[in-house]
């Protein structure tokens, strides 16, 4: 589901997933999986370019940057962890914006 407005994360699940647009900022969570998220997010007009997934772990509310999605070999993103510091502080930036983290 595209996440709209300021949220407390779902404390029942073990972790969330979600998709980052890091232009757009908008973000997708709570899918069964990564590419779901994505699709949802482009279907609202977002490019899959711009499009990156992570985990948000509900008992510390970390984010871990990776997700299958993530594999992109002709952007030097070989692994499913978002290996650029600034994208992955992009992704960030966007997950507190929509869910209230410590």
């Amino acid at each position: 589901m595209i996440i709209k407005e300021k949220t407390k994360l779902n404390t029942e699940e073990e972790f969330v997933k979600v998709v980052v647009d890091i232009e757009k900022e908008t973000l997708a969570a709570y899918c069964e999986l990564h590419i779901d998220c994505a699709d949802e997010l482009e279907e609202a007009g977002s490019e899959r370019k711009n499009l990156w997934g992570a985990n948000i772990f509900s008992k510390d509310n970390t984010i871990e940057f990776t997700s299958m999605i993530n594999i992109r070999p002709k952007e030097n993103n070989r692994s499913i962890e978002i290996q650029d510091p600034h994208i992955r502080q992009r992704v960030e930036n966007v997950i507190r914006k929509f869910f209230i983290l410590p």
